[in-house]
């Protein structure tokens, strides 16, 4: 299977973006409309959680939702408000030292993904980040020098709440620092068990641990896998390999004097790297941001492609992945 991924540079949300999000939007917005997890919220409802827990992001969303041309399925979509579960791999991890550093792997089904890196200035501050649904974010950094990931956190549990990359998309775009970023995740509901690891220009950095039905816990945790303090989904953690990612992540953040590259390195082979594509979480790029440079370099084995707030490579990379069981592959 090859993927084309995308680098777009477009400060406010105008035909790029549409015509990407147009490109995809009828499976998008198919995989909305289904029941898991419970029924869609309407369009009051999510308005109405908008503007209680993300009353900077209302503006914004409006002028989405308008861009693409008022539906209301449409709308409710752009909110991330109550979506579906969904469940990906994932490992990731910060370096304070000697400058502030994030890298991360990201693990799922290559023909779900966005394969979109999309460098943008929608409220003022300018970002650079791995879209998810168009509107969220996988991983970004933004020009305060805030680098941000997520992980899932291994539970298969849904709640009330946001879809995690729409509240990261929010961070870097309203966000200066760690401790902002933290304050948001502590106060906005998600719906699922997230990971989120927060590094700014200062060194300073965090792991937001959210779960459905219980205060996100924020921990000066420089690595996580998918899982939190227990195993929650013990066929997901052993499938996933989440332990054996998590000991390996520690032992490498042991190393003395452990330079950036050589994280990256250890990324981008097993265990850290996944090969499960046939099951849906195998590694499809590995990010690596330096905040004060506001750089972001995607990694695939024997290819890297480099990006900054101020220089998006603009176009695309073709980008190779098994094919799924049963898929039709062209002679």
């Amino acid at each position: 299977m090859r993927i084309d991924v995308e680098a777009v540079d477009e400060d406010e949300p105008g035909p790029a973006w549409l015509g990407a999000f147009e490109r995809h939007a009828e499976a998008y917005l198919r995989w909305y409309a289904t029941p898991g997890g419970g029924p869609r919220p309407t369009f009051l409802e999510c308005e109405t959680a908008i503007t209680r827990y993300l009353p900077e992001w209302l503006s914004t969303w409006k002028q989405l939702c308008e861009l693409v041309g008022g539906g209301d399925l449409e709308a409710r979509f752009l909110s991330l408000y109550r979506p579906p579960p969904y469940v990906h791999g994932c490992s990731q991890a910060v370096l304070a030292r000697p400058k502030p550093f994030l890298v991360r792997n990201y693990d799922y089904a290559p023909q779900l993904w966005d394969a979109m890196l999309l460098r943008s200035s929608w409220n003022g501050k300018k970002v650079l980040a791995v879209t998810d649904c168009w509107v969220g974010v996988l991983d970004g950094v933004n020009e305060a020098g805030l680098a941000i990931s997520l992980s899932f956190g291994g539970s298969p549990e849904v709640g009330v709440g946001f879809g995690a990359p729409l509240v990261l998309r929010v961070a870097l775009e309203t966000c200066q620092n760690a401790h902002e970023a933290a304050r948001l995740f502590r106060r906005v509901p998600i719906h699922m068990a997230y990971n989120i690891v927060m590094i700014d220009r200062t060194g300073d950095f965090f792991t937001a641990f959210t779960a459905p039905h219980r205060p996100t816990i924020v921990r000066r945790t420089p690595a996580s896998t998918n899982h939190q303090d227990r195993i929650a989904w013990p066929r997901h953690a052993y499938a996933t390999a989440t332990l054996e990612r998590e000991r390996h992540l520690y032992a490498r953040l042991a190393t003395p004097h452990l330079e950036p590259d050589a994280l990256v390195d250890a990324f981008l082979m097993p265990p850290l790297r996944s090969i499960h594509y046939d099951r849906g979480f195998g590694t499809l790029y590995t990010a690596a941001y330096r905040p004060t440079e506001g750089e972001l370099v995607l990694h695939w084995p024997g290819n890297s492609w480099r990006h900054t707030l101020d220089q998006c490579d603009v176009g695309t990379r073709t980008i190779e992945f098994p094919d799924p069981p049963g898929a039709m592959v062209s002679p």
